[in-house]
């Protein structure tokens, strides 16, 4: 029986530390060194979860540390965006609702299913108790551009600044208070997944995010950042990943150089300097692929189903430096 090369993502195994940091009387993060975060709004009547983990059961670890600062029930659950590590926990919450932009709503009819099985192969850990997910989860209100929720006297928006991470992504913003739930637009010490992504459009929309002059911002990887300074350095780490990866594929692109090549030159020339990053290995693939496609033929991201994952990684992977667990 041939080997089979698994995903670098299928190696790690290593549950991570759960932080539950105070923003302020009305915010909270929930990070676990590099894994998915999810960012907690109380309001004066009810809370508000933005990103869910990625089962019902992870939910409940959430549900818990809310439960240690207030006993408001937890009445909606945002999605900055439409993958299931983000969104296939929130039944977990019992939701009065579960709000997205229109375009999330969009890809999770077009792809939703597809990027669901696919995700869940390739990061198992990710998805632990995964038989406790119900299925797709489906937005019961969505908005185009930006909407208001008030909680009690507490403001929050609801703004799509832009296309970057996926075309649907939404940011959760406290003007009161200038914090910023960035989902996945923003990370911070971890590799942006660009696999959905819009690589011409990304810095264009943390340029938006900057105008708003967060003071406080809970990207969708890393720790919290608490400071302005750690905000600005967020937001620069990873627009400067976003650009000189897309910069390299287009300059492969227009020297014809095929993906095999223009992936090994990439991740050559990004390993020194973000290689120590959360999921550099299980990411460079996707991204390179997508960065590919855009600078070449595709506008729109093409979906991913579980095949298409095992043929880029065996396509690329007997190129890549990566050291990959075999089988």
């Amino acid at each position: 029986m041939s080997k089979e090369k698994k995903f670098a993502s299928q190696a790690d195994l290593e549950e991570k530390k759960v932080s539950f940091d105070k923003l302020s009387d009305n915010a909270y993060a929930y990070t676990a060194e590099g894994d998915p975060n999810t960012g907690i709004i109380i309001g004066d009547d009810a809370v508000l979860v933005a990103d869910t983990q990625a089962t019902p059961v992870m939910a409940q670890d959430v549900i818990r540390r809310i439960r240690e600062v207030t006993d408001k029930p937890i009445k909606y659950v945002v999605l900055t965006h439409y993958h299931a590590v983000r969104v296939l926990g929130a039944s977990g919450y019992k939701p009065q609702e579960i709000i997205a932009s229109q375009d999330t709503y969009d890809l999770i009819v077009e792809r939703g299913e597809a990027d669901m099985k696919s995700e869940i192969e390739r990061f198992p850990r990710l998805f632990r108790a995964v038989e406790s997910v119900p299925g797709l989860t489906w937005p019961t209100l969505t908005f185009k551009g930006e909407m208001t929720l008030w909680l009690g006297k507490q403001e929050v928006k609801l703004m799509q600044l832009g296309r970057g991470h996926t075309k649907g992504d939404t940011v959760v913003w406290l003007p009161q208070q200038k914090i910023l739930l960035s989902g996945d637009l923003v990370e911070y010490g971890a590799t942006p997944y660009a696999g959905d992504a819009y690589f011409t459009d990304w810095p264009r929309t943390l340029d938006a995010i900057a105008a708003l002059k967060p003071e406080k911002l809970v990207p969708g990887r890393g720790a919290a950042l608490t400071t302005p300074k750690q905000v600005t350095e967020g937001l620069a780490g990873t627009r400067a990943f976003v650009s000189e990866l897309f910069a390299s594929i287009k300059a492969a692109a227009a020297a014809g150089k095929d993906l095999r090549t223009a992936y090994r030159e990439t991740y050559d020339q990004l390993k020194p300097k973000y290689g120590n990053w959360v999921i550099f290995d299980h990411c460079m693939p996707f991204d390179v692929t997508r960065a590919y496609d855009e600078a070449t033929q595709y506008r729109d991201p093409r979906i991913w189903t579980a095949q298409r994952d095992k043929t880029m990684w065996e396509t690329l992977e007997g190129s890549s430096p990566a050291k990959l667990e075999a089988e």
